[in-house]
């Protein structure tokens, strides 16, 4: 496991896991944080939470995961003896901010209040072997007088991180104001440890987390945070495309300033017109060498052909059109569709869509290709004079399309409602037709 998700010793009795941000986000409002490989951090809202504890089975592989945790609690009494243990699950975590020796500010994890004794935190799934699990405890953590502390190493490894974003500080400030942006990656070294270094709207909600939690430390230093699957783990070079869908997107519980706000966005953008809108994006594009970044103030100023435009930018790696990738959005679209044609009640307001498949291409490898082979591909780069069909990505999951961002749905089951609806969310399945139409087009216009 990567040094940055050791746990770190924050509290004489107590370990917390230090979160770090989610370089991949290119669209909401809302922080997202790396728990670790596999596992994100997102603030807990009520109505979300709700909604993926109780979303309907054929939903589930259209949705992150729900990470729910083991919590294994051991008593102990004062000579030692160990007593019984206690296992519960818990999907839900306690973050706060700290600062350190030079006052930079750390969004610590820890278990929810009430564990008593020995508490170890195991993650619930199978992403990751034992060797690499997380574990909170309170039991006291003997070292070597060589090795360093976890404080030692926060302390170090923020020194070592301040002097990498530095370089880029005064460059990059300028791009960070930009609606589309190019970076050159250098060629040297890994694609994806670079990333963090560049996205710009994930350093804008992390940077904005960091500054409500601050202001509000005199009254409250401790959020619920929910852990849900982190979907670009299994990409080296994670395109991501960000979607907001529908064409209403304020919730029943709206303010009349904020529906009003909110309905001016749809009828100033393609929601009114065809359902979606681009909320952000993130591409590599192999044939420069460039990272291109798009925020939401752009997509809320494309035309229809604008969208269209972008949705076929999304798909060309800067040398030709990923084709292979359409027919397999095209199918997860429509399946999408078809279940939420069988859903009654449920409206998904502001909810948005994710598109993600690896900038990274694989050499294309014979069915009877041995385990070694694979393992040699895998470390290879894509030959950069190679054509189109020289290379298309290893395993069934070249694709994903999930839907994320639940803080506005409502359906008849949540009783609290003023509103329930009936039927379909006609809305966002207008925006998923129109979204396959353009697909569709793109990829007969590409000769596929």
């Amino acid at each position: 496991m990567s040094p940055a998700f050791r746990a770190m010793d924050v509290e004489p009795h107590t370990k917390g896991v230090l979160l770090e941000p989610f370089v991949h986000q290119v669209g909401g409002h809302s922080c997202v944080l790396r728990f670790n490989e596999t596992t994100l951090c997102k603030p807990l809202v009520p109505r979300e939470h709700q909604f993926y504890e109780t979303l309907p089975a054929e939903m589930r592989r259209f949705t992150p995961q729900y990470k729910a945790v083991l919590i294994f609690v051991r008593f102990a009494d004062e000579f030692g003896a160990s007593g019984n243990i206690e296992t519960k699950e818990q999907g839900v975590v306690s973050v706060r901010f700290e600062e350190d020796e030079d006052r930079n500010l750390c969004l610590i994890a820890y278990p929810l209040k009430g564990d008593h004794g020995t508490v170890d935190f195991v993650d619930n799934s199978d992403c990751e072997p034992k060797s690499k699990l997380l574990r909170w405890t309170n039991k006291k953590h003997h070292m070597l007088e060589t090795e360093k502390t976890p404080k030692d190493w926060v302390r170090q490894h923020r020194k070592e991180e301040k002097m990498k974003s530095h370089k880029l500080e005064e460059e990059f400030e300028w791009l960070k104001k930009s609606e589309v942006l190019y970076y050159s990656v250098e060629k040297k070294g890994s694609i994806s440890s670079q990333l963090k270094h560049y996205n710009p709207w994930s350093m804008k909600c992390h940077q904005q987390q960091l500054q409500r939690m601050k202001e509000n430390a005199k009254h409250r230093n401790q959020y619920k945070f929910i852990l849900l699957e982190n979907l670009t783990s299994r990409y080296e070079v994670p395109c991501v495309l960000d979607l907001k869908m529908g064409t209403r997107q304020h919730g029943d519980d709206a303010s009349e300033e904020k529906a009003a706000n909110q309905i001016r966005k749809c009828q100033q953008s393609t929601s009114a017109v065809i359902g979606v809108r681009v909320c952000g994006m993130q591409v590599y594009q192999a044939g420069t060498g460039q990272l291109m970044f798009m925020n939401k103030y752009h997509g809320r100023k494309l035309s229809v052909q604008g969208f269209k435009e972008a949705l076929f930018q999304f798909f060309h790696n800067g040398r030709y059109l990923r084709r292979e990738l359409l027919g397999p959005v095209l199918k997860k679209l429509a399946e999408l569709k078809a279940v939420l044609e069988r859903q009654e009640s449920y409206r998904f307001y502001s909810s948005s869509l994710l598109v993600i498949y690896d900038g990274k291409e694989w050499p294309e490898v014979a069915l009877d290709s041995d385990e070694e082979d694979l393992e040699d591909l895998s470390e290879e780069s894509a030959d950069e004079s190679a054509g189109a069909y020289a290379y298309k990505p290893i395993g069934a999951s070249s694709v994903d399309v999930r839907m994320i961002d639940f803080a506005h749905t409502t359906c008849r089951l949540y009783g609290e409602d003023s509103v329930v609806h009936e039927g379909q969310d006609a809305g966002y399945i207008f925006g998923l037709q129109s979204l396959i139409d353009i697909v569709t087009e793109i990829s007969e216009e590409s000769g596929e």
